[in-house]
């Protein structure tokens, strides 16, 4: 029987709650911010700790679909739409595995200027009055489906002024309550010379670390149905991008949850059930995989597969742009 999506009817949002714990002891490592560490906060459960942002897990949500061996979509979503860097021949990068998505300088800084330009002649007619949003959906639908699930921000003059942002509609982040820091340590060992001079990267250097324990570790996820709607573009498209979305999030659940050295978390339960709308249950891989690969079928005219060259030299400083 084909997966059915009238469960989530007019509903505007699919919320999830799921339960993780440390796979192996209590303690783990949360993401941590430049000159802040890591981000702990009072709430009504005591202290809470951000264990992963939004940002670091739309980047591996991204991931779920994309075969690092091949550099390349993996099968369950072939067809759909992305872009290709190459350079000197070879693979670079992809829009899949891009911060910015449709918005890196790879994309729209290179020597090679024919995707620019065909990106900018599509959404020709936007550079005045207000943002027609559903040719902006249709343009980085053609172009890159993975920007109207998880956002992007045209930060380009020369396209449409730099007014063209799409928001997350599909958001998660995962958070600790009750957290306690686990303080530990540890020695960088010289077996040579103890005492050399670590300025130069010789000698014993002793250092402190800060791993947490907590109550309870969380993964929220938030799939914005009202945002993949109002794109208008039509019941089949509509019912690709949330497909590809729930896709995304059960891959993830089911796969790995190692987020780094020292946190590598799991599931509580097998069966993921939405807070809202209340009692709906995550489909298995098996049926989203199937269901996901017929609406990539229907979709197909719609999306394509666009190669870019950049033969730029690599530059150093900070990016201008802001996606």
């Amino acid at each position: 029987m084909a997966l059915s999506l009238a469960p989530l009817g007019e509903h505007n949002r699919a919320l999830f709650k799921i339960r993780l714990e440390p796979l192996q002891g209590e303690r783990f490592q949360p993401t941590g911010f430049p000159s802040l560490g890591a981000a702990t906060y009072e709430t009504k459960s005591g202290t809470s700790l951000l264990v992963e942002s939004a940002q670091g897990m739309a980047n591996r949500l991204e991931l779920t679909c994309w075969d690092e061996a091949k550099n390349q979509p993996t099968l369950a979503v072939e067809g759909i739409s992305h872009v290709r860097v190459e350079r000197k021949g070879r693979f670079l990068t992809d829009s899949i595995l891009e911060s910015h998505r449709i918005n890196s300088p790879y994309l729209l800084k290179g020597t090679d200027k024919s995707f620019f330009n065909e990106l900018k002649a599509s959404l020709g007619g936007l550079e005045d009055g207000p943002i027609d949003r559903q040719l902006l959906g249709e343009t980085l639908l053609k172009y890159d489906i993975g920007s109207l699930v998880h956002g992007v921000f045209l930060a380009k003059k020369d396209l449409a002024g730099g007014r063209l942002r799409v928001a997350r509609a599909l958001s998660a982040f995962i958070e600790a309550d009750d957290a306690t820091v686990a303080a530990s340590g540890g020695v960088k060992n010289d077996h040579v010379n103890p005492s050399g001079d670590t300025k130069s990267g010789f000698g014993n250097v002793p250092f402190a670390r800060d791993e947490y324990t907590a109550g309870s570790i969380n993964l929220y996820a938030n799939l914005d149905l009202a945002q993949l709607r109002g794109y208008g573009l039509g019941d089949g498209v509509t019912d690709l991008l949330i497909l590809l979305s729930l896709y995304k999030l059960r891959v993830l659940l089911d796969g790995n949850l190692r987020l780094r050295t020292a946190c590598d978390l799991a599931p509580v339960e097998t069966d993921f059930v939405a807070t809202r709308p209340d009692g709906y249950a995550l489909p298995s891989r098996r049926d989203l995989e199937s269901a996901l690969n017929a609406a990539i079928g229907s979709c197909k005219d719609k999306m394509k597969v666009t190669t870019v060259v950049y033969d730029d030299v690599f530059k150093k400083g900070k990016s201008e742009d802001q996606g």
